[in-house]
């Protein structure tokens, strides 16, 4: 991915460091949280009315059929993976038995093993239907992924308009545009500098966010959406792309490799 070999011993890049925390960091409390169906228990101490409505929850993919299908626009998610749902604004207009054949894959894979993520091993696998979000004009709102490095924020990753232009934007703290990307190879061209308005619930992301920081120390991703000032939770990822996402320009992967401190950390033997 980066054309260089990586440097486990001594890790200077964020990147780098995403990869040694990977192979040597082992919280079960993590397990939890990267279960999308099991954090929901976590993120109601902060409040349930930000917990996006569960419509539909199953282990067996031959139950994604027409009857079970809410009769309102939803999306279709594997609790134990990145990047795998489907979007349904009509239930009737659906290929059940693509759905199925895609649930049912999920469903068969370790994404353990893809990603040698050790927090996804101890996942038990299942299906979730979600009501689907979106603002007054009936898009999808826009996520906001603050990712903190020793306890505090250390930039905002914005994915903007998903169903359309699909560009990334990062901002600091302050809410200024940042000038580099981080994003998989390929899509580099996702980046976009048209600036976005810091969303109203911004504050309370960055005070629950700062909270759940605190239980790692080091670096953690957390995930919100805001729907016309409204807040939901999104995710919580301990290495945003598994660690092979691409800065563009380089410098910011070291930048923020040097702000992050792994003596903390002991290692597994």
């Amino acid at each position: 991915m980066f054309g260089r070999p990586v440097d486990l011993e001594n890790p200077q890049t964020l990147t780098e460091k995403i990869q040694w925390m990977k192979l040597n960091i082992r919280d079960p409390f993590a397990t939890m949280l990267v279960d999308k169906y099991a954090c929901r228990e976590y993120w109601k101490q902060f409040g349930e009315e930000g917990l996006i409505p569960l419509l539909y929850k199953t282990e067996d993919w031959r139950d994604i059929k027409l009857e079970n299908m809410p009769d309102v626009p939803c999306i279709v998610k594997w609790n134990s993976g990145s990047g795998s749902f489907m979007i349904v604004r009509d239930k009737n207009k659906v290929d059940y038995k693509e759905l199925q054949k895609l649930c049912k894959l999920w469903l068969k894979e370790d994404f353990y093993k893809r990603s040698q993520e050790w927090q996804y091993k101890n996942v038990k696998p299942c299906i979730i239907i979600e009501k689907l979000l979106m603002d007054k004009n009936g898009k999808i709102p826009n996520d906001y992924k603050l990712h903190f490095i020793n306890g505090k924020l250390a930039f905002t990753y914005c994915s903007v308009d998903r169903e359309g232009k699909n560009y990334r934007s990062i901002y600091d703290a302050d809410w200024n545009l940042l000038p580099f990307i981080w994003v998989p190879k390929g899509t580099e061209k996702q980046s976009c500098n048209d600036p976005i308005e810091r969303p109203a619930s911004y504050e309370r992301m960055l005070e629950i966010g700062t909270k759940i920081a605190q239980h790692f120390n080091k670096y953690i991703r957390v995930d919100f959406y805001d729907v016309d000032g409204k807040l939901y939770y999104g995710e919580i990822t301990l290495h945003h792309g598994g660690g092979f996402d691409l800065f563009r320009p380089d410098e910011y992967d070291y930048k923020y490799g040097q702000m992050l401190d792994l003596n903390y950390y002991n290692k597994v033997e």
